[in-house]
Parts: C-alpha cells; sequence; structure tokens
C-alpha cells in the first residue's frame, strides 16, 4: 500500500478503527504520519532515525512514520515498513475511541484511561464480545498464498535493528496458539530469521506461549502449529502484547468487547488455527517441540542487549498469506513506545484499587520500565509503605515503586521527582525488598528473574512515621489557593506575551 493510498483513504478522526491501514489513514490526516522514501537499514539507517526522533519529540510524542523502500543486505525492498506505530499518547486517544481529539497530549492519555475505566461493569470488568468466523474469499489476509518453494520469508522487509542483534527479526508479529485444553493465546513474541523457511521464537519460561508448548510437550505431541500475524489494528495488537487476558482466556474476545464488535475470524491455510481476516500477513508454521537452535541476541524493550538463547524453539513455515499490497511493522525496542499503554494502566488501576482504597492514580512510564508511580489521599500513617507493598508484590516489572500524595500529577515525571526531592527522606520513608520475582530481561540482575525493589514513600510524612510537626505549604498551592485567578489571566493573555520574542 503506497501512501498516495493511505492518504485516499476516507476514516473518522477517531476510532476504535478495524483495521491498520485505516488507523494509519487516521495518524496521516491529523499530521502525525512521517513519509519518508528510502532509509539505508544496512547503515541502520532506520534505527538511527528513531533515536534522533525520539531525542526531538519525546517518546510521548513523536509521530508515526513510514518508509517506502528499505535497504537490506545490500537488496532495495518495497515497503512499505511503519514504525512508532504507538508513539504519541494523542494517538492513545484516537485508537480508543476518545470523542475529542485535542494537542495536549497528556490530557489525551488522562482520557484514554479515563473512558476505559468508564467501559468496565460493576465489578470492573471488560466486556467480552467472541469472534466471528468468515469466509475466505472475504480475507483480506488471503489475496496472496504462498505455499512450498514460493516461501521465502527474507524476501519480505524486516529488520536488523541493531548492528550487535544476531541478525533480522520479526518484532511486532502476534503468535496464536490453539490448545484443546487450554483454549487460545495471542502473544508477541520475538522470531529471529534463520532462513527463509525458518524462524525462532522466543517465549520466555512461563510465559502464556511457553505453557502452552509445554502442555503439548507432556500429552507427547511431537510439534505445534504455530501462526504470527502482522499487521492488527492497534487494540488488538496491544492485548496480544500485554498480559490483559490471563490463561484460559481469548485475548480476540477481549478486543471484540473493547472494540465494540466481534473480531472476524479464518482458518489458516495448513492448521485449523483461525487468524484476523483483516490482518497484513499470516505465518504459518509447525514448532518441533525435540528439537532446538540458537537464537539471539536482541535488544530489548529495558534498552539494553537481550541475551542469546543456545537453545530455542523454532517454526518451520509452511504458508505466508498477505493482503497484496501488504503493510509491514517494525519496532524497535528500548528506544520507542510498543503498544497502547494506557490499557494495562487502566487494568493496574482498577486491579490496585480493589486492594488500596484510597488510590488516586497509577502510571508506569514506558520509556523508565521498572519505575511505577502511585498517587494516594493519604489519611493516615503508613498508608504511603503499605500502598506500594501491593504494588511491588503484584507487579514484577516494578523495581522502585514511587508513592505520592494526590496534588502530584504523576504524568510529569519532574514533579514526581520534585516531591522525592522534598518529601522524602530515605529513612524512615523507605522499604527494600532484598530478593522478588521480577523480569527474565532485566539487565542488572545477577539470576534472570530475580530483582531486589525499593519502595519510596514520596508522600508528605506524618509526624508518627517520621515527618516534621507541621509541613510546610507548596508555594504553587498557595498561589492557587490566594490568587485563584491568577492562572486563568495568564491564560488568556498568554499569545500576547510573545508577540516580541524572536528565536
Amino acid at each position: 500500500m503506497t501512501i498516495e493510498q493511505i492518504r485516499g483513504r476516507n476514516v473518522p478522526p477517531t476510532g476504535p478503527y478495524d483495521t491498520l491501514r485505516d488507523y494509519l489513514a487516521a495518524l496521516n490526516a491529523r499530521g502525525r504520519l512521517l513519509h519518508i522514501e528510502r532509509m539505508d537499514q544496512d547503515a541502520f539507517e532506520g534505527t538511527g532515525f528513531a533515536y534522533r526522533l525520539i531525542d526531538e519529540f519525546g517518546i510521548n510524542k513523536a509521530p508515526t512514520f513510514v518508509i517506502d523502500e528499505i535497504k537490506i543486505d545490500g537488496k532495495w525492498i518495497k515497503g512499505p515498513v511503519v514504525c512508532n506505530l504507538f508513539g504519541g499518547w494523542d494517538m492513545e486517544a484516537m485508537g480508543l475511541g476518545v470523542e475529542e481529539i485535542t494537542d495536549d497530549y497528556e490530557q489525551m492519555y488522562r482520557a484514554a484511561i479515563d473512558k476505559l475505566i468508564g467501559m468496565t461493569d460493576e465489578n470492573g470488568k471488560w466486556q467480552r464480545i467472541k469472534p466471528i468466523n468468515v469466509k475466505k474469499e472475504k480475507a483480506p489476509c488471503k489475496e496472496v498464498i504462498l505455499t512450498g518453494d514460493d516461501v521465502d520469508i527474507t524476501s519480505f522487509p524486516f529488520l536488523q535493528c541493531n548492528p550487535a542483534d544476531g541478525g533480522r527479526y520479526i518484532n511486532s508479529g502476534s503468535m496464536i496458539f490453539q490448545d484443546r485444553e487450554l483454549g487460545r493465546n495471542v502473544g508477541t513474541y520475538r522470531c529471529h530469521i534463520k532462513s527463509a523457511r525458518k524462524v525462532m521464537i522466543n517465549p520466555e519460561v512461563g510465559q502464556h506461549g511457553w505453557n502452552f508448548l509445554m502442555q503439548a510437550k507432556k500429552r507427547g505431541e511431537a510439534t505445534v502449529n504455530v501462526a504470527v500475524v502482522l499487521g492488527l489494528d492497534p487494540i488488538t495488537y496491544t492485548l496480544s502484547s500485554t498480559k490483559l487476558a490471563t490463561m484460559g482466556e481469548d485475548e480476540f474476545e477481549l478486543a471484540g468487547g473493547l472494540k465494540g464488535k466481534p473480531i472476524e475470524l479464518v482458518p489458516c491455510e495448513t492448521s485449523d488455527i483461525m487468524v484476523p481476516a483483516d490482518a497484513e500477513m499470516v505465518i504459518e508454521g509447525e514448532v518441533p517441540l525435540d528439537e532446538r537452535d540458537d537464537e539471539g541476541p536482541h535488544g530489548e524493550m529495558f534498552g539494553y542487549l537481550g541475551g542469546k538463547h543456545d537453545a530455542n524453539f523454532f517454526m518451520n513455515i509452511k504458508a505466508i498469506t498477505h493482503r497484496k499490497d501488504r503493510i509491514l511493522v517494525n519496532n524497535f525496542p528500548g528506544a520507542m513506545r510498543g503498544f497502547y499503554t494506557s490499557l494495562p494502566e487502566a487494568h493496574a488501576f482498577l486491579t490496585y484499587k480493589k486492594l488500596i482504597y484510597n488510590l488516586v492514580g497509577y502510571h508506569s512510564p514506558a520509556h523508565l520500565t521498572g519505575v511505577t508511580v502511585v498517587s494516594i489521599d493519604k489519611n493516615l500513617a503508613t498508608e504511603g509503605i503499605s500502598a506500594g507493598q501491593h504494588v511491588a508484590a503484584h507487579n514484577r516489572f516494578s523495581k522502585i515503586t514511587i508513592v505520592v500524595d494526590k496534588d502530584i500529577n504523576i504524568y510529569n515525571f519532574e514533579e514526581v521527582m520534585h516531591a522525592v526531592a522534598t518529601r522524602w527522606q530515605p529513612y524512615p520513608a523507605s522499604l527494600i525488598i532484598p530478593r522478588a520475582r521480577g523480569p527474565l530481561l532485566d539487565p542488572s540482575a545477577a539470576t534472570r528473574g530475580i530483582i531486589s525493589k525499593i519502595i519510596i514513600d514520596a508522600t508528605r510524612q506524618f509526624p508518627e512515621e517520621g515527618g516534621p510537626k507541621e509541613f510546610a505549604a507548596a508555594s504553587r498551592t498557595l498561589l492557587s489557593e490566594m490568587a485563584p485567578n491568577v492562572f486563568d489571566l495568564v491564560e488568556s493573555n498568554w499569545s500576547s506575551y510573545w508577540k516580541h520574542w524572536q528565536k
């Protein structure tokens, strides 16, 4: 699909969107899609541009960019390749269907989370809508069908993102497992391309995909059928990339509920696995359970190089189906946001609200993996540490949990750190957990999956928990209370202040 075809699609300014291409058309109409004709990935031009883009705009404001043609292994390969698909907080609001989209990025992120929280039932659950099956002839993902010697995954523009990576990777695909006992799992796992018809798969120990493979192996099965789906709508892909659906729950049902309509599925060509009909590409294959191969290394979400695995599972590709004008998506892990973070944050807020009665807000900054900030309406001593313990116990990624008062803007990290600097004393307002379950990819961990944690209680400390008898009032709070019209006055005169300014 060309940039002209994307521009030619007539779509509403806000979603939810049925397809990736509708979402891209909406981004383009809003001026949030950057078109680049060519990039030399043999020189890692795309990667360098990704980092420079974030330096310029910030991780929560950078636009999506699409590359028409990209040089890989000495050959110019036709795209398009879409990058930074989930870059801006305003994009989250668009994709989730917030009615009025503005340029206030933080307000858009708040609106996205508020919308998601407002969509829950009395039990704090989102609705589920079961997917429906459609005929193959109506499925865009079946427009081109490649089997046998026609299969060559290396002919498509999948990138090696970093010169230290083990090779080219499919890093934005949703891997689908179906099991007669466990049901269905849709998860995002990195896929190292080894040859024309062989890719590695990397569901880590304990992840849902790993459990599906182990269940089949336990039954004595020799192989497992797998499908890797690329180019899904942003909501469905986000559910693939998160743990919002627990083992036994169907990500497609949850995606249908959030979109307000069922996901349309069609069967694979070589197995009974059902895949989204509107996908851009489907890679079908078979995983031998008694064979392994080396995989990696690969730059990961922490912004550090992930390790090499000497014995990982792999998939032998049996078929590739795709749209005639397929669009591929690439993520630059560690540099850019990989999915809609408002969905897991809204889910976390709903979960912790049941445990922390005075919870006001929850935020895990995408560019600070391992840091979580929560705000509470503090009434009693020890409530800050108590809130932090709940988060640290249930969120394995949260290595540093910062608890702040309700007047602190948790989306403004400078404000959060100002609270740490002025309201926190390392002793006694801290709690160190010397040994806890953590993410497998944390580069600072001496033992994979085992980390230490700290809770920083940056709320105003009461005297009985070591704080001063009287806590000084914040200057900005005093300004707002004693001159309540001042910010409205400044806002009304804002443009006039700049009339003599020269850059």
